[in-house]
């Protein structure tokens, strides 16, 4: 276990954005299905992208990187026997590929490590099932074979999304059209948004409408050449920095028009009262005094975690709804935001679909438990530039799942401009 103890922390002056995961995730995967090779500039790797690039290799797909740049060798000939597909403990390697591997017809064994398995997927299973393939879950994994057939979908939208893209990412490779039907509001649409964007880079297009999603066949069509997004996920952990002091951070590779919804990490910091600056190259968040804010977070539950550091720097109340989702991420991160807030000694109530934080500008510091959760982990790093008092945070090893080297630029300042 590693263990990171910050006291007085000085975090970097001006910060490259990494790359999207939620990005790369979607674009090697269309990259694997498509007609001819594809390159993507990728600069930033981590556990989350190499469980894809392992799936996808063991699908068939040839995929080499080098330079900073994946080459995408599309599968051409399927496997004949039971595939082995580790997706580590990406819930979105599983979601999206558990899918895909039924609508390539092939018959796999997949599984996981931490939670991966306990996360929800019952969802996506039925809708598979109900449409010709036969899975069977154990407790050492999931088991499917057969081939998905094309029609209606009917699927909750406010359960993960993560069960649409895989849906989108698969129907376009049968051989006639489908439709996924939402039953109830569609949670974390940016998500969405951003696979639909992936899909028409590569020639697909699906039709969005009032009851959801109209899917038509077709080859998935190689640009040739593609470069990752910035990750706004990442970056807001540099932001948040930026709005506590001690000096302004500045984020850079970040595309404004991005549709990613961590993006909506500068409104939020802004109505805290943090001062946002966006230019075409980045954005720069500099220290203010901060008050409390009602957040509703249906469609940004990964930037729950620092927000509710943000909140304990604020003087008053910060009340964080439409969470409920969190309770089934790497941890329960609900709770284990509330565990990391009280262990500092702030004042955070828990709540059913989220958590009210008491603010008051400063934190005590004390031992944080990382929760094998690399939001947690990077959170408790932001919090410690309040803290009067050392922080110690514990399974810091986390980060690799999204940020590898995220202490490395926290603990040696960086002053490039």
């Amino acid at each position: 276990m590693m263990v990171i103890t910050l006291y007085h922390p000085d975090p970097p002056d001006c910060v490259q954005a990494v790359s999207s995961k939620s990005d790369v995730h979607r674009l090697l995967i269309c990259a694997a299905l498509a007609n001819a090779p594809t390159e993507l500039k990728c600069p930033d790797r981590n556990a989350d992208i190499l469980a894809t690039v392992r799936v996808l290799t063991a699908l068939g797909a040839n995929i080499s990187y080098q330079n900073s740049i994946y080459t995408v060798y599309p599968i051409e000939s399927l496997p004949d026997s039971e595939l082995l597909l580790d997706c580590g403990e990406s819930g979105s390697t599983l979601r999206f590929i558990l899918p895909v591997t039924a609508a390539l017809g092939l018959s796999a064994h997949l599984y996981g490590h931490g939670r991966l398995l306990e996360r929800p997927i019952q969802p996506l299973i039925d809708c598979l099932t109900e449409h010709g393939v036969q899975i069977q879950v154990k407790t050492d994994g999931i088991f499917l074979q057969g081939k998905l057939t094309p029609g209606k979908y009917t699927i909750a939208g406010n359960v993960s999304s993560q069960y649409i893209t895989g849906l989108l990412l698969a129907l376009p490779l049968l051989d006639s059209p489908s439709r996924i039907e939402l039953t109830s509001r569609l949670e974390s649409a940016p998500y969405i948004d951003l696979t639909l964007d992936a899909l028409s880079r590569f020639g697909v297009e699906v039709c969005a409408n009032a009851w959801g999603y109209a899917v038509n066949p077709g080859r998935f069509q190689t640009p040739g050449q593609l470069c990752a997004q910035g990750d706004w996920s990442g970056a807001a952990f540099w932001l948040a920095c930026g709005a506590l002091g001690p000096h302004p951070v500045r984020v850079e590779g970040l595309n404004l028009n991005s549709r990613q919804g961590d993006r909506e990490i500068c409104t939020l910091l802004s109505r805290f009262g943090a001062k946002v600056t966006m230019d075409a190259h980045g954005v720069t968040v500099s220290p203010a005094p901060l008050h409390g804010i009602a957040i509703q977070a249906q469609d940004i539950p990964d930037l729950v975690p620092v927000l509710a550091v943000v909140a304990t720097a604020a003087q008053g109340e910060t009340c964080i709804t439409g969470a409920g989702r969190l309770r089934m991420k790497e941890s329960d991160r609900i709770e284990t935001v509330c565990a990391l807030v009280r262990a500092l000694g702030g004042k955070v109530e828990e709540l059913p679909d989220g958590l009210r934080v008491w603010g008051s500008g400063q934190l005590r510091g004390g031992i944080v438990n990382g929760a094998n959760d690399h939001r947690i982990v990077m959170s408790a790093a932001v919090a410690a530039l309040i803290c009067r008092e050392p922080l110690q945070i514990c399974g810091a090893q986390a980060v690799e799942k999204s940020y590898p080297n995220f202490f490395e630029l926290y603990r040696r300042r960086c002053r490039q401009k």
